[in-house]
């Protein structure tokens, strides 16, 4: 679990970014890496009418969340 601010890195337009996401009933998550290392880091809470939204739908919501950053 993060208990710290996590180092951030540079990123390199030459090397290949990984995108992690995730979605809870309370809130959605993603983290920007790149050679194992954070380059950025977003999370929220979920808004009122995202609480009724389906496991698919809520984690097709953190995809566009990490994609607007």
């Amino acid at each position: 679990s993060l208990t710290t601010v996590p180092v951030l890195t540079v990123p390199d337009s030459n090397e290949p970014y990984v995108v992690y996401t995730d979605a809870s009933k309370t809130g959605l998550g993603c983290v920007l890496m790149q050679n194992g290392h954070v380059v950025a880091y977003a999370s929220r809470q979920l808004k009122p009418h995202e609480r009724n939204y389906l496991t698919h739908d809520l984690e097709l919501a953190t995809v566009i969340f990490a994609l607007k950053i």
